[in-house]
């Protein structure tokens, strides 16, 4: 028996039995409105699925001839099917991390920012960093950075590595600064700041590179801890729909503990690892002696950064900071080193991801990118631009032209918008997450979390992208609105344009026969609901390769 799908429009929706009047049972079959992310006809009423892939998908008396007797029937009733979500930014180890940790994001004040502390170190035993966070000071009354004079007698025993929202500031106790040999003769550190007292004195704060000796004296994990740990992630993750991540800034015992998964056969998603840009040399040697992976684990890419961030105050910029006039940023990665390491990257076949938040870094790396793709000639790079926060209006069509990828989070526009009018006034922002205008350029839009940076809920960002609704709740319709996007918009950059980005477009992101069976059942229609509500959708069943990885109430 042979169960084909015409290769035309019509092939991909309706079923063709050749040679016997009785179908090849399915599977698992699903009854409901789907969103399938083809183009030629975006939605349809049923899904069926062999193995690991997608067979039918399409009409519901078509799709009901391959019910067999051991077919599993999931009606999705009110709910709405799509293809499973994929991330585009994650930091996996370091997400799983935080979500056992201290939780700051929410702290309204110093006061309850020590309180959490102090609370969650009598948990530990002597010794135990506290990590994580994710505290905002501009959340707080004057947005004061906090001090290590805050906490130092709520940790006594324990040393504080406590990082901003957005990764690139940590607040280090009194112990976490003497173990890292940081002190008031420290000198400046290149790429980053050591904020100091009038007196000289380290506050405790230290942004962008400046962090680094701090997290040097952080007990490396074993492998036994790796491994936990990512079983855990690869769950928590999976609650949330999301079957395909990219995993950037991963380091390479983290690389190992993705392999054990895999070679297990306990790798539940799909994923693409970018180590930093600083070991291409390595990652090239990787290439050559393994080759780029499989269809679960991709492993050909390296991650730079040009700048820091707009919190901190590091985003690079051609203008200073509006609320900070003394500077415009810095480069987190020196420029040579920066220019050599992305040649090197890519003449090795690399793939090449770049963290860019300020209008000068992204103008810089597509002009790195420019140049490079004219002197070695036509390839498949497919180089992003992480984050792509914020443009110059003559910088966003060289995105479509150059064929770069512009790697975005939509949730950081909830968070940044309460607040980035005053860091670069009312001219820059209009071109800032620029997610309507880098779509009406044709260019390829890939939407994540940046998580930790960020929560992974994809439903978080799909209201971010479609509403631009701040965190504060003062912007009910829209923070610089002319940015929104459609819901199909956005769901197309939560899948087939993160598919795209993974080198993955012809087996993921779009249900179509043939691709395979990653998709997400939820739990209302989001196409029928209104868009400030579509964060209250909650994810019913996740299926990666026909395999249901997850079940609500299980």
């Amino acid at each position: 028996m042979a169960l084909r799908a015409y290769t035309s429009v019509v092939a991909l929706f309706t079923l063709t039995i050749i040679g016997c009047a009785t179908p090849q049972p399915a599977d698992t079959v699903f009854y409901g409105k789907t969103w399938t992310g083809d183009s030629t006809k975006p939605m349809a009423a049923a899904v069926a699925v062999r193995g690991d892939s997608l067979v039918a998908v399409g009409d519901s008396t078509a799709i009901a001839r391959l019910v067999g007797p051991k077919t599993t029937v999931i009606a999705a009733g009110g709910g709405l099917i799509v293809p499973g979500f994929m991330d585009d930014h994650v930091h996996f180890f370091e997400g799983g991390q935080h979500v056992g940790s201290v939780l700051l994001r929410d702290a309204a004040s110093p006061a309850e920012f020590v309180r959490r502390i102090k609370t969650y170190a009598a948990t530990l035993k002597p010794g135990e960093w506290i990590l994580g966070g994710d505290w905002d000071h501009e959340m707080w009354a004057g947005t004061p950075l906090p001090d290590r004079s805050w906490i130092d007698s709520v940790t006594p025993a324990n040393p504080v590595a406590l990082n901003r929202l957005d990764g690139h500031m940590i607040l280090a106790n009194s112990l976490a600064l003497k173990a890292a040999g940081l002190s008031r003769g420290t000198a400046a550190i290149p790429g980053g700041e050591i904020v100091r007292r009038p007196n000289g004195e380290l506050t405790g704060v230290l942004k962008d590179e400046a962090q680094n000796p701090v997290y040097a004296r952080i007990p490396p994990a074993t492998a036994e801890q790796l491994d936990s740990l990512f079983s855990k992630t690869m769950t928590y993750v999976l609650q949330r729909g999301v079957t395909g991540i990219s995993a950037v800034s991963i380091a390479w015992p983290e690389v190992a503990a993705f392999r054990r998964a895999h070679d297990h056969g306990n790798l539940l998603l799909r994923a693409s690892l970018y180590v930093p840009l600083g070991d291409w040399r390595r990652m090239a040697d990787t290439l050559k002696a393994r080759g780029p992976g499989d269809e679960w684990l991709r492993v050909a890419g390296v991650k730079g950064l040009v700048d820091g961030s707009l919190g901190s105050t590091t985003a690079l910029f051609f203008q200073p900071f509006s609320d900070a006039p003394n500077t415009s940023g810095l480069f987190v990665t020196p420029e040579d080193s920066l220019r050599r390491w992305i040649a090197g990257a890519d003449s090795a076949g690399l793939q090449v991801v770049v963290h860019a938040i300020g209008d000068r870094a992204n103008a810089l790396l597509l002009d790195v990118f420019d140049s490079l793709a004219k002197l070695r000639g036509p390839r498949d790079r497919r180089f992003r631009i992480e984050h792509a926060q914020h443009l110059r209006r003559e910088d966003i069509p060289r995105f479509a032209a150059l064929g770069v990828i512009a790697s975005m989070q939509p949730y950081h526009a909830v968070d940044d918008g309460r607040w980035a009018e005053k860091r670069i006034g009312p001219e820059r922002i209009k071109t800032t997450y620029a997610f309507r205008s880098l779509i009406d350029a044709k260019a390829h839009l890939a939407f994540g979390s940046d998580w930790f940076v960020a929560p992974i809920d994809p439903l978080l960002g799909l209201k971010a992208a479609v509403t631009r609704q701040t965190a504060d709740g003062r912007n009910p319709g829209g923070w610089v609105p002319e940015q929104k996007v459609t819901l199909a918009e956005a769901l197309r950059s939560y899948t087939a344009e993160n598919a795209y980005g993974m080198f993955a477009e012809m087996r993921v992101g779009k249900l179509i026969p043939g691709f395979k069976a990653d998709l997400v059942l939820l739990d209302r229609d989001l196409f029928s609901i209104p868009a400030e509500t579509i964060d209250q959708a909650k994810v019913r069943l996740t299926m990666v390769g026909g395999k249901a990885v997850y079940r609500a109430g299980n």
